[in-house]
């Protein structure tokens, strides 16, 4: 069997050393010198100056739009994880979906400004698969409209732009770091902004408003994490450029074999130092997408129609929207399996299959 994706596993005798330690200790949560070591040696990575190592990337979203004080209308993409909807929905504003650009697939300033009525108070845009929004464009939309920018930056562990980490960009970025992502700790999260008195808001918001045992500042939630969590990040981020350089030299090895088919494939930001964090295809049809789906899971080698269906049309709890290039992409768009010891003779397979179907 061939996923999409597994989580990456290290050695366990390096995460079992710092389980020793925990034990030690017997201080498994609140702020502890592990989740203390891991937000720096992240700090450092990726070369930041504020970050906060949060529950989970969905956690993170919600901190994010609670801490820049938002209300009414948040214009978004339809054209990521629900998350980043249901986000919205949950801290009680009303998303406002614009349409995609059919090249990058991300979210289209165009439409961004076409969305801006007298209730709209933010811009919340997913760099999708890892790939930087327009990002000038955006920051001049907010700029000219007195607008809030959150970025879902779940997918961009890496991932740079005009060589600065693409977390340094918005008032706030969020990221996640579920088992399901190149970095990852289990489960977790950050929020990252370069406004200090900002994040210092975030940080007593992370933890129920304390600002002390007996003393609240605000109104928080219980957005930390614990020190298992962080030992798993520690020993992960000791691979993490063998991680970024595996998945680069697979994706290139994908493209390699698929590079005269008929494949439409996202435009990257020239902008950007991409992080190779999925490896998405889009297909003439849903017809043929199907075709290729079918035939790779009767192989069982299972592609994951992400993002499909448009969050536009598939939520009940937001007002349908027919959004023309983003319900158009959603239908044909598949990832293939990528993760750190995928073969070439996986990838072999998986492309022969596809090339059959396409020639077909």
């Amino acid at each position: 069997m061939i996923p999409v994706t597994k989580p990456f596993m290290p050695e366990k005798s390096d995460f079992e050393a710092y389980l020793d330690g925990i034990w030690k200790r017997e201080w498994l949560t609140n702020n502890g010198p592990l989740v203390n070591e891991l937000e720096l040696k992240l700090k450092d990575f990726l070369g930041l100056k504020h970050m906060l190592y949060v529950t989970n990337g969905t956690i993170a979203l919600q901190l994010a739009i609670k801490a820049l004080d938002l209300d009414g209308e948040i214009i978004t993409t339809p054209f990521s994880y629900v998350a980043t909807t249901s986000s919205i929905v949950w801290e009680n504003c009303t998303p406002i979906f614009a349409d995609i650009d059919p090249n990058s697939l991300n979210i289209n300033p165009v439409e961004i400004e076409k969305c801006i009525t007298d209730k709209t108070t933010a811009i919340l845009a997913t760099h999708v698969y890892g790939n930087p929004c327009e990002i000038e464009k955006i920051d001049a939309i907010a700029k000219k409209y007195n607008l809030k920018v959150i970025y879902d930056a779940a997918h961009c562990f890496g991932t740079t732009y005009n060589g600065k980490s693409v977390f340094e960009y918005g008032d706030i970025s969020t990221t996640s770091f579920h088992a399901t992502k190149l970095f990852h700790t289990i489960e977790g999260g950050a929020v990252f902004t370069t406004d200090p008195e900002l994040l210092k808001k975030l940080s007593y918001m992370r933890n129920f408003g304390h600002n002390g045992p007996e003393s609240f500042v605000g109104l928080g939630i219980n957005g930390k994490n614990s020190e298992f969590h962080a030992a798993m990040g520690l020993v992960n981020i000791k691979w993490i450029d063998s991680i970024l350089e595996n998945r680069k030299t697979q994706s290139e090895y994908y493209s390699k074999k698929l590079i005269n088919s008929r494949i439409h494939f996202p435009k990257i930001s020239k902008q950007s130092g991409f992080n190779y964090a999925y490896y998405p295809i889009v297909l003439e049809s849903e017809e043929m997408c199907m075709k290729i789906f079918k035939s790779l899971t009767k192989h069982e080698i299972f592609p994951r129609r992400y993002f499909y269906p448009s969050l536009s049309t598939a939520l009940s709890y937001v007002e349908s929207k027919h959004l023309e290039i983003s319900d158009d992409i959603s239908k044909r768009v598949l990832c293939l399996p990528l993760y750190y010891d995928l073969s070439f003779v996986e990838i072999d397979m998986i492309t022969r299959l596809i090339l059959r179907e396409l020639n077909n």
